[in-house]
């Protein structure tokens, strides 16, 4: 049975993140702000909250001994606080400006890790407060005492949000904005600097063979139409050039809707191979999803939204923007066909 001992109701938005030290309860949100919690009563502490971001505050953690807080924020910075008196002791601005999703210090709190929804990662020396190194895309395992990496995992289709490992067994989750969650095991006996964990499946969409397209459709509720596309021999390059002419011409599928619906999981996956092979313009990406906008429009605060992702931010009764935090002065989304046409035609270009 579990018990509701106690009910923090400070934070003026939503709270996106927890963290416990052996004294102290850290929480962060929305509104900017970290706040600071005795475990003793959950009174906080005199110097809470903690405000230095200029946009949400995504995630929060202690270092091993509790001394330290470090957050980090869409405002593209880990800010290092001093939990005995509140004092900022520094500013990490990542490397890439990216919105910093997550931070963790090592168990010697040596090192500070810090993930941006671009992919990139950076590792910061806390004894110099300064970088130590940078990189992109991939989960990457270092060697603690050495600073050398013993494992680079790249089997993420989209960027890395998320890892964590078990405290009892040689297992790490990672998840990902691909709406995936990963586990490793690792051999703890034979660490290998620099050995790569590839995924050795993963082929080009136009290497798939026809077996592959037909687990694809599987996957993708669509396997009603296996026999059909091995019957027409359609391979991977097949698949991503077939048409709604194709589609009705050459394999008879005479509904509409399951035509559109067959077309519409082709696109997703030419977007998916864009992404995953190229570096997205921020200015298509959209601030709340993270991903490339299909119909973008913008908001009273001046900055272009995904329109569905907006509508359902206004529709959770969210007056604030998503990129200031400041209320919003109308809840009108206009438009942006200008941005449109730009996406579109360096989509065109990428597909060339």
């Amino acid at each position: 049975m579990a018990t509701l001992i106690h009910t923090l109701a400070d934070h003026s938005d939503d709270v996106n993140y927890c963290a416990f030290s052996s004294l102290c309860l850290a929480t962060c949100s929305m509104d900017k702000t970290i706040r600071v919690y005795s475990l003793n009563n959950f009174t906080e502490l005199p110097y809470s909250p903690l405000k230095g971001h200029t946009y949400a505050v995504h995630c929060c953690c202690f270092s091993p001994s509790g001394h330290v807080l470090a957050s980090c924020s869409t405002d593209g910075t880990t800010m290092v606080w001093d939990t005995r008196d509140g004092r900022m002791l520094t500013v990490l601005e990542q490397p890439s400006g990216s919105p910093v999703r997550i931070c963790r210090f090592s168990p010697e709190s040596t090192y500070l890790v810090s993930g941006a929804a671009d992919g990139s990662v950076a590792l910061w020396n806390m004894q110099t407060l300064k970088l130590y190194r940078s990189v992109d895309k991939c989960v990457i395992i270092y060697e603690t005492s050495t600073g050398n990496i013993l494992h680079t995992l790249s089997q993420h289709t989209r960027y890395v949000t998320t890892c964590a490992f078990a405290p009892c067994s040689p297992l790490l989750a990672t998840g990902s904005m691909d709406k995936t969650v990963n586990i490793w095991q690792f051999d703890h006996k034979q660490p290998c600097a620099g050995n790569t964990v590839e995924n050795e499946s993963k082929v080009a969409v136009e290497e798939w063979s026809e077996d592959d397209v037909s687990a694809w459709l599987c996957a993708q509720d669509l396997a009603d139409f296996v026999g059909l596309f091995k019957m027409n021999n359609i391979d991977g390059k097949q698949l991503l050039n077939l048409t709604k002419e194709s589609l009705t011409n050459e394999l008879k599928i005479e509904s509409l809707g399951l035509r559109s619906k067959v077309l519409q999981k082709i696109e997703e996956l030419r977007m998916k191979m864009i992404s995953v092979s190229v570096t997205i313009p921020d200015e298509f990406v959209c601030p709340i999803t993270r991903e490339l906008m299909k119909d973008p429009v913008i908001a009273a605060d001046g900055y272009s939204y995904e329109k569905e992702a907006m509508e359902n931010w206004i529709s959770n009764k969210r007056r604030s923007s998503p990129m200031t935090n400041l209320p919003l002065p109308s809840l009108m989304l206009t438009p942006n066909r200008t941005l449109k046409m730009a996406i579109s035609r360096w989509l065109e270009m990428q597909q060339k």
